[in-house]
């Protein structure tokens, strides 16, 4: 008698829970929308060119869908992923230049800011003084 094995992942949260077909409801929300948009494309298509290029066809309508459910990058899906991508490339500005905050120009900025208090309430003084 064999010794059946079950490999247990060692990072649980990395499981995602299977509801139909041994799919995720994002996979099967997916495939299925490519299913209603590639079915219909193809017997258009078929009516128009021949079934070759037709099923290539539908297959290009179908990708992105697949895409969709099944890519994922560091646990992240394929939108998150291109709005990440979008966002560094297009949106946001491409030189960021590095600004540093030293201490001690910011004890320089204090004192000049702190000579000048002084001598304004110096000169408001002295006008007070000589009304």
């Amino acid at each position: 008698m064999a010794a059946s094995y079950i490999s247990v992942p060692r990072d649980l949260t990395k499981v995602k829970s299977k509801v139909m077909f041994n799919l995720t409801k994002r996979q099967l929300i997916c495939f299925g929308v490519a299913a209603l948009i590639g079915v219909p494309s193809f017997f258009l298509l078929k009516e128009v060119t021949k079934v070759n290029t037709a099923v290539m066809g539908m297959m290009v309508i179908m990708m992105p869908f697949f895409f969709l459910a099944m890519y994922e990058k560091n646990g992240q899906p394929l939108e998150v992923v291109l709005g990440h991508l979008i966002q560094a490339t297009f949106i946001r500005p491409k030189i960021r230049p590095y600004m540093t905050d030293n201490y001690y120009s910011a004890l320089l900025r204090q004192a000049r800011a702190t000579k000048e208090v002084d001598e304004i309430v110096r000169i408001s003084k002295e006008e007070r003084e000589a009304d």
